[in-house]
Formats: structure tokens, C-alpha cells, sequence
């Protein structure tokens, strides 16, 4: 049996950053991942693969519609699917292989195979081949991440019937793809398919869409995208899907109650959201359990076993890679004596379409419901130099600060490359910063980030470009 100081179970961004900061930190760690790369769904079926065919798509698009014409760019396009997927499987290739050298360069141990508790200290892993060991520790993190949550009535076959994962490697465009879920992972993949040719309708059960999603924002970003072509059914449920050769019919009701409605497609998403994975971790070996969603509690990071500690994706909060890399270095920094805390009122979340939307803070609806007194800035991407010479200037950066302190409590952007923009107020709010810092910091012209600084001008009502 070896003995290790941490071992962590589960090797994604959660997994692996608190591997990465264990060995940092000089204890002695082992990492227990059963697939065959490193990375987790993020790296492996997630963000990056997403994210690299949201970028050749975006540019296809570019180049087969008018915005390359209207740039004075004559060319004759086309798609070359296979060749899309090759490349997005190199890039995440060399993500995955980053990783290994990173636990290399830190004297991490990646176990290949299946973590399970078995007993106090104890984890017990079952390789592919079958064969098992006993690791020691006297800590334990798990960070098994999430998996996606099933429909009741639609089977996931990854043919017709798809999952994520599925959607990330299709062997044709679809000419019909229905999208169930109207959240980031529905709107992402969605436009993917709907960039590069496919018809595209969202089926959402409830009235509108990204859940949790400043209204206005949400509005914004939904008009958007109907104008580029993805067809919305928002108070609407999937009540069953039939697959009959080459295309799915859907049944579809109202939310509310009424007649169903029959949907044809070739292709179906499901994306309806995420779960912990807790499946076969043998909790019940260290007397834990998971609630009714499946979320496995912590304190601080702490289970209420003792020396098993629990983060991202199948421990309670938003399910987002950097919230993962956020515990797990709090985690392991706990873990290590020193002090440390994630500040959950500052992560920021992104949707990667087009346009983007990012944010952090508090919503306008959470604000009123909370009684609490605020002003708005608000400056729209029309108004923006930078955005009008590149022709982007669908959306705008709204602030909300603290009507008496002026301490800026959320911001919320739709728009050009706000993902890249948002850390500015993420930094601000950290320090507990007010709108008006933000309002008399120089930012360079002309740049998209100059609507940052006119937006928070706008809480004082004194935006100079609009």
C-alpha cells in the first residue's frame, strides 16, 4: 500500500489544480483518473473542444456570409467537417498532455483507474484491466465532477438522440437539429451547428431562457440570436422522442398543459443541465451521502467525513471550471495549514455565442428581491468605437452599484469579447471597489474595453460617448 499525503480523486480542473497545488505546496500526491488523458470533461468533452468549434465555426461563417464581403475579402468557402473535428482533437490533445508535464514538473503521481473510498484514509482503485490497488492518505479530496442530467422519455443514444459529448463529434450538419435547454451548453453547441448550416430550434420548458441569467441580459442575447436564425419554443416540454431511422419525432407540450405537438428532426441535443457524479465513489464506506440533487455537502470545503474534502462540479455552487480551480486551491491551502477562502459573490460566469454575454454579481431581480437600493450604468456596444469600425455593436455593459456606498455589486455585458473583459470588475469587486474607480481609470482608445469605463460613468449619469 503507498502512502501519500493527498490523494485526489478525479483528474479535471478541479482534480487535477489541486494535485498541481499539493505538489507545489511539498506534500507528497497522487492524482486517480480513469481516463485515458487527463483534463476531465472540460478539457476532454467540454470547454475547449466547444470552444475550439465555436471559433471555426464563428469564422466560416465570416467567410461563406457577407461579413468577409463587406470587410472587401472575396473568397469561395467550404466546409471541410472532418477537418474542423481533426483540429479541435489536436488542440485538445495538447491541452491534455499540458497537464501530464504539469504534474511531472510537480512530482504528481497520476494513478490510471477508478477511485473508490474504501474506509477511512483508504482509496481503493480498479484499473482498466481489472486489477486493483490500495492507496493511503491522510487527506482526501474528492473532484469527480458532473455528468449530463437525463430526460425522462428520451434515450440518449449518441446516433440520433445526443448528449454533449455527442454533439461535439458529429459526422455530418445536421439539416434539423432540435436543442432541449435552453442553457449555455444548448445555446453554445447550438450555434455551432447552426453557423456551419443547420436549422436549429431550442425547446426550453421554461418562458425564458439561461435560467439565473439577468433578465434584461437574457432578453438581449435571446433577440440576438433569433435574428441570426435559432428558432425558440419556450414554455414548452419534450414529453418523448422516437427515433425512426435517419430522424427523431419529438412529442412536445406546453409547460402549462395542453395538446401535444409533433417535431421532426435528424439530430436531437440534449442539454438540460448537469449532475454530480457520484456513481460507485463508496461515500457509504466513510458514512457519507449525497442530498436529493445528488450534491455532496462540504463546509468550507470539509465533508462530514474527517479528512475527506470535496470540490467542484459534485459539491454544491455554480458548475464552472475556474469555481473548481477556485476550491481546489482553497481546499489544498487548508489542507496545508495556511489560510484560504473563495470569494463565491466574484466568480464570473460566460456564455461563448455570439454575441457573448459575461457576468458577475448580483442581478438587478436578485437586487430588488433583496430589498436592496441600487443605481444602474448602463452603455450600449453601438456607442463604441472600437465595435462600430469592427462592426460588433449588438449589446452593452450594464454596472449595478450600491445606491449610498456606490460599491459595484454586479455587472452584466452582451457583446464582443466581454469574456476577455470581464476580469476587470471581478478584480474591482474583489477589492470592494466603486463604480467611480472604475470611472476615472484611463483605458486605452480605441478599444471595446472603453464601454467598461463609460458604463460605470453611467452610474453618476455622466457617460461622455452616448
Amino acid at each position: 500500500m503507498t502512502t501519500y499525503d493527498v490523494v485526489v480523486i478525479g483528474g479535471g480542473p478541479g482534480g487535477y489544480n489541486a494535485a498541481i497545488r499539493a505538489g507545489q505546496l511539498g506534500l507528497t500526491v497522487a492524482c486517480v483518473e480513469g481516463r485515458e488523458t487527463l483534463g476531465g470533461t472540460c478539457l476532454n468533452v467540454g470547454c475547449m473542444p466547444s470552444k475550439a468549434l465555436l471559433h471555426a465555426s464563428e469564422l466560416y461563417e465570416a467567410a461563406v456570409g457577407k461579413e468577409f464581403a463587406n470587410l472587401g475579402i472575396e473568397v469561395k468557402p467550404k466546409l471541410n467537417l472532418p477537418q474542423m473535428m481533426k483540429q479541435k482533437d489536436e488542440s485538445v490533445a495538447g491541452l491534455t498532455k499540458g497537464i501530464e508535464f504539469l504534474f511531472r514538473k510537480n512530482k504528481v503521481d497520476w494513478i490510471k483507474g477508478w477511485g473508490k473510498l474504501a474506509g477511512a484514509g483508504r482509496v481503493q482503485v480498479t484499473s482498466a484491466d481489472g486489477s486493483q490497488l490500495e492507496l493511503q492518505a491522510k487527506d482526501i479530496v474528492i473532484a469527480t465532477g458532473s455528468e449530463p442530467t437525463p430526460l425522462p422519455g428520451v434515450i440518449i443514444d449518441n446516433q440520433r438522440i445526443l448528449d454533449s459529448t455527442g454533439a461535439l463529434s458529429l459526422p455530418e450538419v445536421p439539416k434539423h437539429l432540435v436543442v432541449i435547454g435552453a442553457g449555455v451548453i444548448g445555446l453554445e453547441l447550438g450555434s455551432v451547428w447552426r453557423r456551419l448550416g443547420s436549422e436549429v430550434t431550442v425547446v426550453e420548458y421554461l418562458d425564458r431562457i439561461c435560467p439565473g441569467l439577468d433578465d434584461e441580459t437574457a432578453k438581449t442575447l435571446q433577440r440576438s440570436l433569433s435574428k441570426q436564425g435559432m428558432a425558440f419554443k419556450l414554455g414548452s416540454k419534450v414529453a418523448g422522442a422516437v427515433v425512426k431511422g435517419n430522424s427523431v419525432e419529438l412529442s412536445i407540450e406546453p409547460a402549462a398543459g395542453g395538446a401535444a405537438q409533433m417535431l421532426e428532426a435528424d439530430y436531437v441535443l440534449v442539454a438540460i443541465g448537469r449532475r454530480p457524479y457520484t456513481q460507485g465513489l463508496g461515500l457509504e464506506n466513510v458514512g457519507l451521502s449525497v442530498d436529493k440533487r445528488g450534491v455532496l455537502a462540504n463546509e468550507h470545503h470539509k465533508t462530514a467525513a474527517s479528512n475527506v474534502w470535496v470540490v467542484g462540479d459534485v459539491t454544491s455552487g455554480l458548475m464552472l471550471a475556474h469555481k473548481a480551480e477556485d476550491e481546489a486551491i482553497a481546499c489544498i491551502e487548508k489542507i496545508a495549514g495556511k489560510a484560504a477562502e473563495v470569494n463565491y459573490d466574484v466568480i464570473p460566469s460566460v456564455i461563448y455565442t455570439r454575441p457573448e454575454v459575461a457576468c458577475v454579481g448580483r442581478t438587478e431581480e436578485q437586487l430588488k428581491a433583496e430589498g436592496r437600493a441600487y443605481r444602474v450604468g448602463k452603455f450600449p456596444f453601438t456607442a463604441n468605437s472600437r465595435a462600430k469600425i469592427n462592426h460588433e455593436t449588438e449589446g452593452f455593459v450594464k454596472v449595478l452599484a450600491d445606491e449610498r456606498t456606490d460599491e459595484i455589486l454586479g455587472v452584466h455585458m452582451v457583446g464582443p469579447s466581454v469574456s476577455e473583459m470581464i476580469g476587470e470588475y471581478c478584480v474591482a469587486m474583489e477589492f470592494a471597489a466603486s463604480s467611480e474607480d472604475i470611472a476615472l481609470i484611463c483605458h486605452p482608445h480605441p478599444t471595446r474595453s472603453e464601454a467598461l469605463r463609460q458604463a460605470a460613468m453611467g452610474v453618476e449619469g455622466w457617460i461622455m460617448q452616448a
